[in-house]
């Protein structure tokens, strides 16, 4: 099988060296690709070059290629059995334009709780959508999606045996949408400290919770990537896992990345059928699913208690399980195969 792994224009690197999502989720397709044994090129101008000695690159992008040029005559000459690409692509009428010239499949993970689908883009089997939890399941029905659980990779971030990790974590872009103070303020609660590991994408957030972040159980360590990301996963007890009340998530990367390291999960949702339920089971971790009307206090309190149920959990199983739950060779083959 020749798999087209297809980037796209962005602020991040494919595959970025820390945040990222869907260039994260690309990055692990292609690894999990080869793992498989798949052959496998690199489309699009954005991957590392110094990739170049293991990975074929081929820096064209579908949506540039004119019509009858050399360009398509290539792509079609090469004979790809499947493209996998970012969730906008498949309802992007010159992106769609070339790939209907060649004779193909194309799967996407609907990395985006509201972006708006051409009603043509998908037909559940040449052309697949996939999704991560049943509420998005649900929220994409009409074009017919398939359940998975998305696996996220980046640069020399493979996993260690597990330890039993000291202080909790929360990693993720530090904004409202995502509302780490809910996690700091579990901690506190617990006498626990607790390391921040993200960018900051929200100044004015930080700022109207200051007293949180700025308190002394509270270490701010920034955006990691490579084997710093790794350890600050691995060397946790507990990975807490927090969202705002209105948001939707589509498909976390953290869920992978903290169960493939060993370290088990508290999650505070506000509702059922969501990622962390996908993710998650009893041996991996502990969900409180919350009223949203309750406060943010009695949120908290809710959350430490199931941090202190994830934290008499065995990191050796949850690396066992995570790492075959998580593979990036099953969650390709679960992928490339039409239903």
């Amino acid at each position: 099988m020749l798999v087209g792994v297809c980037d796209f224009p962005g602020s991040y690197a494919f595959p970025p060296a820390g945040y990222g999502g869907i260039e994260r989720w690309l990055w692990a397709v292609a690894v999990g690709a080869r793992a498989a044994g798949a052959d496998v090129h690199l489309l699009g101008p954005g991957w590392l070059t110094d990739l170049e000695a293991e990975w074929v690159r081929k820096p064209v992008r579908l949506e540039d290629v004119t019509p009858g040029s050399q360009a398509e005559r290539d792509l079609r000459s090469a004979g790809y059995d499947l493209l996998v690409v970012g969730h906008g692509y498949p309802s992007l009428a010159a992106w769609t334009r070339t790939w209907s010239e060649l004779d193909c499949d194309v799967a996407t993970f609907q990395h985006s709780p509201i972006f708006q689908h051409t009603e043509t883009a998908f037909d559940g089997r040449r052309s697949r959508l996939y999704c991560y939890s049943p509420e998005m399941i649900e929220r994409y029905a009409a074009h017919q999606p398939i359940p998975e659980l998305a696996v996220h990779l980046g640069l020399n971030e493979e996993e260690p045996p597990s330890v039993g990790g000291r202080d909790l974590v929360w990693l993720g872009r530090i904004d409202e949408e995502k509302a780490p103070h809910l996690a700091l303020r579990a901690a506190q609660i617990l006498g626990r400290r607790i390391r921040v590991v993200g960018p900051v994408f929200d100044e004015d957030y930080v700022r109207r919770h200051e007293k949180l972040f700025t308190a002394d159980h509270v270490e701010l360590v920034g955006e990691l990537g490579g084997p710093a990301k790794t350890a600050a996963l691995r060397d946790a007890s507990v990975f807490v896992y927090t969202y705002a009340r209105t948001y939707v998530e589509a498909g976390a990367a953290v869920f992978g990345e903290s169960l493939r390291a060993g370290t088990p999960m508290a999650a505070l949702t506000w509702r059922r059928g969501t990622c962390a339920e996908a993710a998650l089971c009893d041996q991996t971790g502990s969900i409180a699913v919350l009223d949203p009307e309750v406060d943010d206090e009695k949120a908290a309190v809710e959350l430490a208690e199931a941090v202190e149920q994830a934290e008499a959990l065995n990191h050796r199983q949850v690396q066992e399980i995570g790492q075959l739950r998580f593979d990036p060779a099953r969650h390709f083959k679960g992928m490339a195969a039409r239903p």
